[in-house]
């Protein structure tokens, strides 16, 4: 969900005139904490934080902790301060990707012009579907019914003649609501919302436009567009001053290419023992090459972030030669990136992996090392992998996990180590 600034002049009824306005924006309503009170219904009507412990970041929090000043990506520490009372509950990414699935089957039932932009939000022309399921608020009206009654979640819908309006909408319809914007009343709408709102103006944005007295939509789009330009550069000005006019010709794009597959971990506590850093880099780089996997995927650079204790961030990139979606190798080249690394003397405080360069694992040509030729050792790995993926899919990722294993009698390294677990 967009944390951009709204207008309560935005929130009103703007007409019922439907023709035009094919375009919807669904957008679940605080998500993974929504997701976690239909598994504790208990926990309705307290500010709850879904995230790490307290050297975490926010990952949702529900519209009760929202009062207390709490939102997404903030330190947690923070959000406890504001909100000392919150009950935190920690992430359980199976279970959104889960849900989010389902939401996307419920969506993709209503039309094929399904554009998924995040685990839970997306777009969708419904042009093509109202012969079949009605006006563009029936539908709307129709997906809020199957997930609330699938899932126990909410979600609101924003339905404009143009993404980006669709967008806004949705955002100004939360939580729970639908907005409908006529495509005769989209500039009214957008000029009466506050710069800050538009696609693609962030808070530095933001703040070159001030500088120039633009604070509004409306004063954005009354300015002579090379004011606009050299407030923020031409190609972005340009696009800000067609935004204002509600002009934007994207269409809803049902295939979205997927750039790079990622995770990180913050430490509980700072790490100065790069042996720690490492065995969280073997983790992160398996759970990557699985992601990869599942999505019949290889990535050609790896990307190793590092945040040492004094909050400075560094990362570096190698290109392979081949692209993998082996975890072994992804890890074996961000470990090498790690070694690199110059942190200063200082512990620690969070460690990522990313693959990038992303192709069709069906398409990709790839190149064996003279080792791998002669003694098989890849396909052996990935077949290793691909095992554990299926233990995990059916007992958890904490059934088995991947790490430096023990000293075969033949030399070689085991790379698999079994995690206690109730695996009956």
């Amino acid at each position: 969900m967009s944390r951009g600034p709204r207008s309560d002049a935005a929130r009103r009824d703007w007409g019922t005139q439907e023709d035009g306005c094919s375009i919807l924006h669904v957008d679940m309503d605080a998500f993974f904490a929504s997701v976690e009170l239909a598994r504790r219904p208990q926990l309705r009507g307290l500010p709850v934080i879904v995230g790490g412990a307290q050297r975490g970041v926010v990952l949702a929090a529900t519209y009760e902790a929202r009062a207390y000043g709490v939102h997404s990506a903030m330190p947690m520490a923070a959000a406890l301060r504001l909100c000392p009372q919150a009950v935190v509950v920690p992430p359980d990414h199976h279970a959104y990707r889960e849900v989010s699935a389902g939401v996307m089957e419920i969506l993709g039932s209503v039309t094929s012009l399904l554009e998924q932009v995040s685990v839970d939000e997306a777009f969708l022309d419904v042009s093509g579907a109202r012969r079949r399921l009605g006006p563009p608020t029936a539908i709307a009206a129709e997906i809020r019914r199957q997930v609330q009654a699938r899932y126990g979640i909410t979600c609101s819908v924003g339905i404009g003649a143009t993404k980006f309006v669709a967008k806004l909408a949705s955002g100004h319809a939360k939580p729970d609501g639908v907005l409908l914007v006529p495509k005769a009343a989209t500039v009214e709408f957008l000029h009466v919302l506050p710069v800050g709102a538009l696609w693609g103006v962030g808070e530095r944005t933001q703040q070159a436009l001030e500088r120039w007295g633009i604070r509004t939509v409306a004063e954005l789009a009354h300015n002579d567009v090379q004011v606009v330009e050299r407030a923020v550069g031409r190609a972005a000005g340009r696009h800000l001053h067609d935004l204002s006019w509600g002009r934007d010709p994207r269409p809803v794009e049902p295939t979205r290419e997927e750039r790079s597959i990622g995770a990180e971990e913050t430490f509980v506590t700072d790490v100065d023992d790069l042996t720690v850093v490492e065995a969280k880099v073997r983790e992160l780089a398996d759970r990557c090459a699985s992601r990869l996997r599942s999505r019949s995927l290889m990535g050609r650079t790896v990307t190793l972030k590092v945040r040492s204790s004094d909050f400075r961030t560094l990362t570096r990139s190698r290109t392979l030669d081949s692209p993998t979606d082996v975890g072994r190798e992804i890890y074996l080249h961000a470990r090498d990136l790690l070694a690199g690394v110059d942190l200063e003397g200082l512990p620690v405080r969070l460690v990522g992996v990313r693959v990038e360069g992303l192709g069709s694992a069906a398409q990709a040509v790839r190149q064996p090392t003279l080792d791998e030729a002669v003694l098989e050792r890849d396909d052996a790995r990935r077949e290793a992998e691909i095992a554990m993926d299926r233990v995990r899919e059916r007992f958890g990722r904490s059934a088995i996990s991947a790490g430096a294993g023990d000293v075969r009698p033949d030399g070689t390294r085991s790379t698999t180590t079994f995690v206690p677990a109730d695996l009956s």
